[in-house]
């Protein structure tokens, strides 16, 4: 009798851990990842015309006319080429009131990584033209190019053979090249600002 009642206290706990056992439940691992790359990576994040890199879109600017687009659009311009992040020349070298059209050249610095001893960053060149018209504005971003590591080994890139996805994807599209990466990620995000800052400007 004695053995029989030591045999079901021995078991007792073992059954109550199985019966409730939420106390000491682990975290899983999700079995897919968030790829945190996935925004460079969609189709035509690095969209090419005629071979050029070349980003466009269209911002509706309800109730504006095209001379009303045209004078923010162009004080905004004027602004970022004195921004702390450009570099000598930038300049906005087309202004057609008539025909509503703006047209800039920036040398900028994107930085990758800023640290008390290591700077990593490139020079960013590229142009911005703008077409206004009465409620809207078209906007491209284009003939972009890169000057890297100035200092030490100067080295150019066209974004053409540098960002896109032949030179800077993988070959199963789902993660971008460790160099050519950080400069599309940077591009990439830089476009976004401006787009959106246009944007921001056209809708207040």
């Amino acid at each position: 009798m004695k053995k029989i009642i030591l045999a079901i206290l021995l078991a007792l706990p073992l059954t109550m851990a199985a019966q409730d056992n939420s106390w000491e439940r682990i975290e899983q691992e999700p079995t897919t990842k968030e790829n945190r790359d996935a925004k460079y990576l969609v189709p035509n994040a690095v969209p090419e015309v005629d071979g050029i890199v070349c980003w466009e879109t269209t911002i509706q600017a309800p109730g504006k006319t095209a001379s009303q687009i045209y004078d923010i659009l162009l004080a905004q311009m004027e602004k970022m080429t004195t921004e702390p992040n450009q570099i000598a020349n930038s300049n906005v070298a087309i202004q057609n009131a008539d025909k509503h059209e703006i047209g800039a050249v920036y040398h900028e610095w994107l930085v990758f990584k800023s640290a008390a001893l290591s700077l990593d960053r490139t020079q960013m060149n590229f142009q911005l033209i703008v077409t206004c018209s009465d409620g809207q504005a078209t906007v491209k971003m284009k003939h972009v190019t890169y000057d890297y590591d100035l200092e030490r080994k100067p080295q150019h890139y066209k974004a053409e053979e540098w960002i896109t996805d032949k030179y800077c994807v993988n070959k199963k599209h789902t993660k971008l090249l460790p160099i050519s990466g950080k400069f599309r990620r940077k591009t990439i995000d830089r476009k976004d600002f401006i787009f959106n800052k246009f944007q921001t400007l056209l809708n207040n």
